[in-house]
């Protein structure tokens, strides 16, 4: 390496950053603006018109102020979208029984209390929702560290629930990821299935109905398609819905086998 070169250090994390609060009263901070509703117009942006088109300057149109001034409660765009990622992830809603610590090494579980599995299913199934609803999470996970208190209240609630089925502590991460990585997957494909249907003007049934009519009669799609019929649904959202609850329960399987192993 070349003397006096220098190597850049990786962005970290918007929330491992102190940043100063404003000093004083300036024209480019407008009143009735605050962190807060930056962050929930973007949201509502990234919503309707994706992430790619996206920018400080479209934000602050929709807000009625200036770039300047948006600039003026985060630094850079990176710390804005990692400051969106966590606020939506706070719409998981949570096991009660995994939001308390004591929770995390009952064994067996207290009266009345669900078993790890059926928590496990509603995170899942929750995380599931949250990434088809917001098909621009997907691209943005794994690109910030995702460490906001929304975004560690959902690890933490996943950690203890995948302690309480009794696997050991090293054990514990590998199967998270199992769980992580099949949800991830499995929602990033139907989130960006729908917003395509979606630009195209056509819903799923429909589109589905036309890929099925279009590929009947043609020998190398005849597995295929009685498979598709044997797993039956009338719709598309049926269908989803039934594999992802067998792709689930083969996982949970999997936890079982390790854990009994």
């Amino acid at each position: 390496m070349a003397t006096g070169s220098r190597v850049s250090s990786p962005r970290t994390s918007v929330w491992l950053s102190e940043r100063p609060a404003p000093r004083r009263k300036t024209d480019q901070q407008p009143d009735g603006l605050d962190r807060v509703k930056i962050v929930a117009a973007s949201v509502r942006l990234l919503d309707a018109e994706g992430l790619a088109k996206f920018s400080m300057r479209r934000l602050a149109a929709e807000l009625g102020v200036t770039a300047m001034s948006v600039y003026w409660y985060v630094d850079t765009k990176d710390d804005l979208l990692e400051l969106a990622l966590d606020t939506v992830m706070g719409e998981i809603a949570l096991p009660p029984e995994a939001v308390e610590p004591a929770a995390a090494l009952a064994h067996p579980f207290p009266a009345g209390q669900r078993d790890w599995r059926e928590q496990l299913r509603q995170l899942a199934g929750e995380y599931r929702k949250l990434i088809v609803r917001h098909p621009w999470l997907s691209p943005l996970t794994g690109e910030y560290l995702n460490i906001g208190p929304n975004a560690m209240a959902f690890a933490h609630a996943a950690m203890r629930v995948m302690r309480n089925s009794g696997l050991p502590d090293d054990k514990v991460p590998g199967a998270l990821s199992l769980v992580y990585q099949f949800v991830y997957g499995y929602s990033t494909i139907e989130g960006r299935f729908g917003a395509r249907c979606r630009a195209a003007g056509v819903s799923e049934d429909v589109f589905y109905r036309q890929v099925m009519d279009t590929i009947a009669g043609r020998p190398e799609f005849d597995e295929s398609r009685a498979i598709a019929e044997a797993r039956g649904g009338d719709t598309v959202a049926e269908m989803r819905a039934r594999d992802f609850a067998v792709a689930l329960d083969c996982a949970i399987a999997g936890i079982e086998a390790l854990r009994n192993g």
